[in-house]
């Protein structure tokens, strides 16, 4: 039988992701996979502006739902049968919104998307009815305007399928920009409950499940370039750089223990956005390492240099970010601070190596975490990348 769902306590001891957000998360690999790979093939045959633009709109998609549901199951998750079939329906409509990137990409047609995210705003509306009818006042208020948010929303998503396609990126600036307001217009009145080390450990998975997706992005790139011409030297030095990278990323993301910083929604809501450019960045090497390995095997419309920066650009955006929104809070002198700023600045310079771009890169981020921990260890600092 259904509960009340009734508001989790902000101070719940042993708060921890459950299973069921995990195969949740899962499924929000399939559409990464679908968006990076389009990117890659954009970038790959010398179309960066068109590719970059699908990519950002269409990861906005996926980010902002999977961080409605988050941020909702830190307060609310009851975890009774009918919370775990509306999350499975959700979990459809991620599917079905992947199934639909590649015809967003190529072809600017919406429908498959629009629909898919349709199932899960439906879903989450349904959820926030539910709170709402277990609530009352401000709490209940609360619910009741992020029901009416995100209808309205999805209302203007329609834009994509019933304006020209000259429309579609002034649909996605004003309607996502309505999206990013509504959390804060909802909880002027009443705030919710979620828990700080529950979402922290929501974003840390995530970002798991998006490194491993880079991982497996240029894994097949390698595969697919050893299948066509059987040299795997030319390809060992791109694969070790690109290990280095990855395997650096999770050390600096966690090095520090962020739930500590979010004390209130002000700070829990640049941290949470801002994870948008966080995964972004780090889907957008694994398509970038994609593009280099295409390149090196001549298969690629874009010189050494271009291929380079599809993975040193978004690197150093994923170093900046993680610095920015991350890791600078628990940073002590100006020594600590500078490490990621002037790492990423070195890896942009990476860029003019071309081929060697991404060995050389990946030695910068191995050279930055070193860095980190002896400045660490000297300081007596908390651990820090």
């Amino acid at each position: 039988m259904p509960v009340r769902m009734r508001a989790r306590r902000r101070d719940e001891e042993h708060r921890t992701a459950t299973p069921l957000e995990l195969f949740f998360d899962l499924c929000f690999v399939v559409a990464i996979a679908q968006a990076g790979r389009q990117l890659a093939h954009a970038l790959a045959e010398g179309d960066p502006g068109h590719g970059l633009f699908g990519y950002l709109m269409l990861f906005f998609a996926i980010w902002w739902a999977w961080m409605n549901f988050s941020w909702f199951a830190s307060a609310y998750d009851t975890d009774d049968p009918l919370y775990r079939v509306v999350t499975l329906v959700q979990m459809a409509g991620v599917l079905i919104l992947a199934a639909g990137v590649p015809r967003a990409f190529t072809g600017s047609d919406f429908t498959l998307v629009w629909f898919g995210f349709l199932v899960m705003r439906l879903a989450m509306v349904a959820q926030w009815l539910r709170a709402a009818h277990a609530s009352r006042g401000a709490e209940r208020r609360t619910a009741l305007s992020y029901a009416l948010g995100v209808t309205v929303c999805q209302v203007g998503w329609l834009g994509l399928l019933l304006l020209p396609q000259g429309d579609v990126p002034w649909v996605f600036l004003c309607v996502g920009a309505l999206e990013l307001a509504v959390p804060g217009l909802a909880e002027r009145a009443w705030r919710t409950s979620w828990h700080a080390h529950h979402i922290a450990e929501r974003y840390g998975l995530f970002t798991l499940i998006v490194l491993g997706e880079t991982i497996a992005a240029a894994t097949l790139a390698a595969q697919s370039a050893l299948d066509e011409h059987d040299e795997p030297s030319s390809l060992l030095p791109l694969a070790g750089g690109g290990l280095l990278l990855v395997f650096a990323a999770y050390w600096i993301y966690f090095a520090v223990p962020v739930h500590r910083h979010l004390r209130s929604n002000r700070q829990a809501f640049l941290w949470g956005y801002g994870h948008y450019l966080v995964f972004g960045s780090a889907a957008a090497v694994g398509a970038g390492i994609e593009v280099v390995v295409e390149e090196s095997s001549g298969r690629a419309r874009l010189s050494a240099f271009g291929a380079a920066a599809c993975v040193t650009v978004p690197y150093a955006v994923f170093l900046c970010t993680v610095w920015l929104i991350h890791s600078r809070h628990h940073k002590r002198g100006a020594a600590q601070q500078l490490v990621l700023p002037v790492s990423a600045l070195l890896v942009l310079a990476c860029t003019l190596a071309g081929r060697a771009a991404v060995p050389a890169a990946g030695l910068v981020a191995a050279a930055a975490v070193a860095a980190g921990v002896h400045l660490t260890s000297r300081q007596g600092a908390a651990p820090v990348e």
